[in-house]
């Protein structure tokens, strides 16, 4: 027999893409959505993501795209760059634009971020400085006490927490196991001021032996940077911090870069190891995970934000199918989204060596493929493989 409350209770924990995601959807539906986020407040920056194929799609159907088309940054000339940051090649906008087609958007992560915060704030119980002491679930509620003693019940409960997921670590019993390192540091962050040795518009990258640096200068306010590189010991690189790795690790470089590391935020410059999260199953009773908690793809993947929105919007659909029975919209929204992003970590591995190249040779052949994507034939090429890969 089932009861029925007069509205159905959900708790999400994180307030990043995937948990504001899940929120609104559930609150569309017709849920009463509690948010827990340890963070004190929201987050803002983060690096470049793209929406195309089914991120695209998801968010159009979240109606955030009222919100996020005034902050698409479009495309944008790349300008492959030497140590020093003189200039080797060019890569046009026009071809980043012809593969991946109308129907996509790149932007901040902050961005989507904040259409979702602002399309759900008034709707859900938003509650920052949360921190999850434990979890207890029984065949009717889930119950999370959080650090303050305060007990917050409800049907069903999302651990969209992140790769260093809590729900994930008192649910899960997967422990460390789940986390797959694949021997990467990331780094990004925001310039406040637009890099001196970057044209506007355009973005450069050095491409390296275990490293890439790209900078962008989009303008005041949109300017941003990127790192990542391979490592012996991530753990140690993360207890250095962001500010002292990255300057051991891209110091001897030039141009942009030599910009970018100086005007540095030390304190809000993301910086993560770079790791897949690996388990057999997304749920367990009442508590399901989703986005990078349940299946990290990495920055090397480039689908994380795409994968987020279109995950919480698919759950979404399969809670409203399934009603009562979580176990059944559980196991149908899992066996429906697994294949797509088994292909995307398989690709995200494969990808790490366009990104940190593990010799000379490596980084001198991404850069011949580079410069073979100008020339028209093989544009067509690469316009088809990438339309095929967002399908």
């Amino acid at each position: 027999m089932t009861h029925h409350h007069t509205a159905k209770r959900a708790t999400v924990v994180g307030a990043g893409i995937a948990g504001l995601a899940a929120a609104l959807r559930l609150h569309q539906d017709g849920w009463h959505v509690v948010v827990l986020e340890q963070a004190p407040a929201r987050r803002s920056g983060g690096y470049l993501v793209n929406l195309h194929g089914p991120g695209y799609t998801a968010a159009e159907r979240l109606g955030l795209l009222p919100a996020l088309r005034p902050r698409d940054i479009g495309f944008f000339g790349s300008i492959l760059v030497h140590a020093d940051g003189r200039e080797k090649f060019r890569i046009p906008a026009e071809v980043a634009a012809a593969a991946v087609g109308d129907r996509a958007l790149s932007v901040f992560r902050g961005d989507v971020e904040a259409a979702l915060y602002d399309a759900v704030a008034e709707h859900a119980d938003l509650r920052f400085g949360s921190i999850v002491q434990g979890i207890d679930q029984t065949a009717t509620e889930v119950v999370v006490t959080l650090g303050d003693g305060t007990r917050v019940r409800s049907d069903l409960l999302i651990g969209a927490d992140g790769v260093h997921s809590r729900v994930r670590e008192l649910v899960f019993d997967a422990g460390p196991a789940a986390f797959v390192d694949l021997g990467h540091m990331v780094g990004a962050f925001p310039l406040a001021a637009p890099p001196g040795h970057v044209p506007e518009g355009a973005g450069t990258t050095y491409l390296g032996p275990g490293r890439t640096a790209a900078v962008m200068n989009l303008g005041p306010e949109r300017s941003s940077a990127f790192f990542t590189y391979r490592c012996a010991d991530s753990s140690a690189e993360l207890s250095a911090g962001a500010g002292p790795a990255l300057h051991r690790a891209f110091g001897d470089l030039g141009g942009g870069v030599a910009d970018a590391l100086a005007q540095m935020p030390f304190d809000t410059a993301y910086f993560d190891s770079v790791g897949q999260i690996v388990l057999d199953r997304w749920s367990r009773g009442r508590v399901v995970l989703l986005g990078d908690s349940a299946w990290c793809v990495t920055v090397f993947a480039g689908y994380g934000a795409a994968l987020a929105l279109d995950g919480a919007d698919r759950l979404g659909s399969a809670l409203a199918e399934h009603g009562a029975d979580l176990t059944a919209a559980f196991d149908a929204w899992e066996s429906a989204l697994r294949p797509e992003v088994r292909k995307r970590q398989t690709l995200a591995r494969r990808g790490m060596s366009r990104f940190a190249p593990s010799t000379r040779a490596q980084a001198w052949a991404n850069e011949m493929t580079l410069r073979a994507i100008q020339l028209p034939g093989i544009r067509g090429l690469v316009r088809r493989a990438i339309q095929r890969a967002n399908n």
